[in-house]
């Protein structure tokens, strides 16, 4: 078993992202993710609803760490309200690429060490690349 992820983010960033690290792990994805996407059309009880809908998918047993792409937006208030559900959730805002590939790499986890796995992959994925960095990357690529 393991912990289940639900992306809730402005539009379809959490799906290109879902899809984009699904590709960069084999295509395949390891574990059981949804993403929720926060449009202006949608009212906010339908996408609280939805949010305790996904998070019932995915939660295998071993609760959901739900992952907000910007902290005190709607998506994160969104992702707040279902702290107070049943299921074991974990937050964490601010959701990047490198992020979701370290929780998806160690969802087997407990929930509240992949919170704190998720949050340092996010944090530790923000480099500024010197130009010789720059270059050694540009000439191993394929």
């Amino acid at each position: 078993m393991s912990v289940g992820l639900l992306l809730i983010t402005h539009g379809d960033i959490g799906t290109s992202l879902l899809a984009t690290a699904t590709r960069i792990l084999g295509g395949t994805c390891p574990v059981a993710a949804r993403a929720l996407a926060v449009t202006d059309e949608t009212q906010r009880d339908q996408l609280q609803a939805d949010a305790r809908r996904l998070a019932l998918e995915v939660d295998g047993g071993e609760g959901v760490l739900v992952l907000a792409d910007l902290y005190g937006s709607t998506p994160a208030n969104i992702a707040c309200s279902l702290q107070g559900d049943a299921a074991m959730i974990r937050i964490v805002a601010g959701l990047n690429l490198p992020m979701l590939v370290r929780a998806m790499n160690y969802a087997n986890l407990p929930l509240v060490e992949l919170a704190h796995k998720a949050e340092a992959g996010g944090r530790d994925g923000v480099l500024i690349c010197a130009s010789q960095q720059c270059a050694a990357m540009a000439e191993t690529a394929p």
